[in-house]
Formats: structure tokens, C-alpha cells, sequence
């Protein structure tokens, strides 16, 4: 009788486990929702906010003025403090691999840099800013775009961020468990360090503007990227675009992008390097006698196929880049008058579905709790002549590029599509791609199968507007 009223009370504990676990199952998990973009409420407020901008936004023409500017971006270790006004510090993780464990930098292979471009036309004045660095994190963007409209007056939408994409630069810029996997131990001062020396470069190219010419151009380099998500079975973007930009006292800077992932150098690298894009740089300055800073392309599921490995690898690939470049640069047609005008696009974002399978996510209140993201993000666009460059806040795929492309030949235009303007939402890569396994269409893509139909009609409509006749 006692062991019957035993497993009695033993199976109402077991059914009141099982229920307890069924109502966390319901609390936390639902399907993925796989409804239209178009059915979105996010969508519909921005293409509300295209529609104005359609009627707000005019390109200016006539003479050119630019400007150029650069600050090093490279910390110094060992210091006895934190010294973030200085850039010194005791230790500085790395960023760009989990398998790095947040383990201090050891020292420096390359000088790491922000460079900047300003240009001014018919009294609008905007910049662009780059840096050798994994993405310009969310909160350095805000801090340095506020030092900016601080001491200038430049508004958010004037202000092109960009990163180079090295996963052995700046680390410590990233607060919380997932940023911190990428990016580190967070170190409170280097994100000061971060926005001041974006800052400084900025300021330094508006400080610099002066008449000037600019031009468009490129070459095909199908040899050194590739497919790394679906292989032959999916397109990948070969261009190597370059904007070339010169004051009339012979002063020159070109801007470069390009597709291949900078993961030459794995996470077995423990010192500061800009990967094949700092090589690239250091080449075109050294060779072509004009300042060099690169600008990550679609870098969403493109790698690099550098033909040799580690360091010999990064240099190599650089080089061999550079010396297409220096090749491509003397192809180029300068002009002193141009078309210029900016457009930038606040976005509110679909709620997060981050998946324990294929078919099923967290709830969008567990999920922003274990993964803090941004709720609302930015698109920016610069035309610059018969150039339009397109900003993302992610690792934005070269296929999709390819798309917006073919788009903007259409209305005359030269276009090049960049990644992380100053904020992270993970991977944008097609929808067809989105019930695969493995690390872009599953662990980084946040926020479903909607945000690149949402991304590319966006982009799409600002192609629209900015390639309005001024």
C-alpha cells in the first residue's frame, strides 16, 4: 500500500515537472514566421519615409572640393593604466574569432589606421571614413558621429562609416556575451580610443578640403574570391571597385572594396595585421604615391582564395591586388564637376528570430533578452557622379550586391555596395538561403527571412532617388 501511494505521489511530481517544462516550452518557443516582408509593420514606415525623401532629397552639381585625413588606430600595449586620450593601454584582446577566447594582442604585424575622404559640392559637405577594423561598432559610430556634428555640424546621414573586415584588429569595443565572443574582454576605453581617432580623420578631411577631381573604376579579380556558403552552386561578386579621388596641388587618395572576407590570417594570429587589406594599402601608397583605404564589399558568404596561407598568404593577396590597381588607376577619367547628394534612411527592424532549429525560434522578449541587438537601424547612400555608394549595417552578401548592380546600370550608374556603416544586425544573404544549417544562414541571421527582401527593396528605392538628375 505504501508503494502503491509512493508511485502515486511520483507520478503527480513527474506530471507537474512535465507540465512545468511544456509551459516553458510554450512561453519560449513558436515557429519561425515566414509571412511576406511586404506584410511587415517595419516596412510600411519606411517606405513611408522613402516617399519623403523622394521629394526631399537633391543632388547638387558643380566644382568639386575634397579633403583627405588619417589617424593611427593602433593601440599601445603595455602600459601601467588605460590611458584611452592617448590610446594606451594595459592589454587589448583582438577581434574577429570566438576561438581566440578573448586572449590579449601580442604585438603588431601592420600599423592599424582610420583614413577619411571628405567632399564638398554647392555648399553640402559629407565624408567617408574607414578603418582597419573587424566593424565600426555601434556606440563608437554615435560617439564619433556626435564629436563630429559637435565641431562641425555634420548630420548622421553625411557621415559613410565603413571597416576594412580584419579579424586581427581593434577588440575590447563589445559589451555582453555575444559581442564579446568576437571582439573580446570589453575594455570601457577603447571605445573612446575608437570614435576620437574616427573623428580626428574626419575633421582632418574636412580641415583639408581643397578643388579637386574625382573618378570611377575598377577591375575584375574572380581569382582571389569565392563562394564559401554554396560554392559553384551560387554567384559571387569579382569586383574590385575603386574611387579615385585628386587635389589640384597632386595630393590623391583611392578608395578601394571588394567582396573576399580579410580571414587570410586565421584565429591562430595573435597580432596586429589589416589582413590582405592592410597589405593592399600599404602597396598602393608605396607604389601609385596616393593615400589607400579600403572599404569591405558584400562580404556575406564570399571568401578569399589567397593561393598561399598566413601571413605570406595576406601579402600576397595585397600585392597582387595593388598591382591591378595601380594598373586600373591610370584607366581612370578625373573630373573637377560633379553630381553630389546623400541620402540616409533610419529602419526600424522585424523582431529577432534566433532558432534552436530550422522551424523554431525563440519568442522575440527571450531572444532580445539573451542577445541585445538593435531594434532599429541605418542605410546610407553617397552619390558621387556617375558613382553611388551604398552603406550596410551588416556582413551584406555579394550576391545581393551583384542584384543592386545590375539595378543601377540600368539608370547609368556605377555602384558599390559596402558593410558595417556604424552598426551590426549579422548576415543579409538571400532568403533561398535561409533554411540551410551552418554559421551565416542559421546562427547570424537575427532577424528572419524577411530582412533581405526588406533590405533590398530599400536599397533599391534609394538607387531610385539618388540617380535623380540634379
Amino acid at each position: 500500500m505504501q508503494l502503491k501511494r509512493m508511485f502515486k505521489v511520483g507520478g503527480w511530481i513527474l506530471g507537474a515537472m512535465a507540465g512545468l517544462v511544456a509551459a516553458l516550452l510554450i512561453t519560449s518557443l513558436t515557429s519561425v514566421d515566414l509571412i511576406s516582408y511586404r506584410q511587415l509593420p517595419c516596412v510600411r514606415e519606411t517606405a513611408a519615409r522613402l516617399q519623403r525623401a523622394r521629394s526631399e532629397t537633391n543632388l547638387a552639381f558643380g566644382e568639386l572640393r575634397a579633403g583627405f585625413g588619417r589617424a593611427k588606430l593602433t593601440p599601445t600595449l603595455g602600459a601601467e593604466r588605460d590611458d584611452p586620450v592617448g590610446g594606451r593601454f594595459r592589454s587589448v584582446p583582438l577581434a574577429g574569432y570566438g576561438a581566440r577566447r578573448g586572449r590579449p594582442a601580442t604585438g603588431m604585424d601592420q600599423e592599424l589606421w582610420v583614413k577619411a575622404v571628405a567632399f564638398a559640392v554647392g555648399g553640402r559637405t559629407g565624408v567617408i571614413a574607414s578603418a582597419d577594423a573587424l566593424i565600426i561598432p555601434r556606440p563608437v559610430a554615435e560617439d564619433a558621429a556626435s564629436r563630429l556634428r559637435a565641431a562641425r555640424g555634420l548630420s548622421r546621414a553625411t557621415v559613410y562609416f565603413s571597416a576594412t573586415h580584419s579579424h586581427s584588429s581593434l577588440g575590447g569595443w563589445g559589451e555582453g556575451y555575444v559581442m564579446e565572443q568576437f571582439a573580446g574582454p570589453f575594455v570601457a576605453g577603447v571605445r573612446e580610443w575608437f570614435a576620437q581617432q574616427l573623428a580626428a580623420a574626419a575633421l582632418m578631411a574636412i580641415d583639408d578640403l581643397a578643388p579637386a577631381t574625382l573618378g570611377q573604376g575598377g577591375f575584375s579579380a574572380p581569382d582571389f574570391v569565392r563562394n564559401r556558403l554554396v560554392g559553384e552552386a551560387g554567384s559571387k561578386d569579382p569586383e574590385f571597385a575603386l574611387l579615385l579621388v585628386k587635389q589640384e596641388d597632386g595630393d590623391a587618395t583611392v578608395i578601394g572594396s571588394y567582396a573576399a572576407h580579410p580571414t587570410v590570417l586565421s584565429a591562430s594570429n595573435m597580432r596586429f595585421s589589416g589582413d590582405y587589406p592592410g597589405y593592399w594599402e600599404l602597396a598602393v601608397e608605396k607604389g601609385a604615391g596616393c593615400t589607400a583605404m579600403f572599404l569591405a564589399g558584400g562580404v556575406g558568404s564570399h571568401g578569399p582564395r589567397p593561393g598561399k596561407p598566413g601571413l605570406d598568404g595576406a601579402q600576397f593577396m595585397g600585392e597582387t591586388l595593388a598591382e591591378r590597381t595601380r594598373e586600373a588607376l591610370t584607366k581612370i577619367t578625373l573630373t573637377n564637376r560633379v553630381s553630389f547628394g546623400v541620402l540616409g534612411l533610419p529602419m526600424r527592424l522585424p523582431d529577432l528570430q534566433i532558432r534552436v532549429k530550422d522551424g523554431v525560434r525563440l519568442r522575440p522578449w527571450l531572444a532580445q533578452g539573451l542577445l541585445p541587438t538593435p531594434t532599429d537601424t541605418f542605410l546610407q547612400g553617397f552619390r558621387l557622379q556617375n558613382a553611388l555608394w551604398l552603406s550596410t549595417p551588416c556582413d551584406f552578401s555579394g550576391e545581393l550586391a551583384l542584384e543592386l548592380k545590375a539595378s543601377a546600370r540600368t539608370r547609368g550608374l556605377a555602384t558599390v555596395v559596402t558593410s558595417f556603416n556604424g552598426d551590426y544586425v549579422g548576415y543579409v544573404i538571400p532568403s533561398k538561403y535561409y533554411h540551410r544549417s551552418g554559421y551565416e544562414p542559421r546562427t547570424m541571421s537575427f532577424y528572419g527571412p524577411q530582412l533581405p527582401g526588406y533590405f533590398m527593396e530599400a536599397l533599391g528605392t534609394m538607387i531610385e532617388v539618388l540617380a535623380s538628375p540634379p
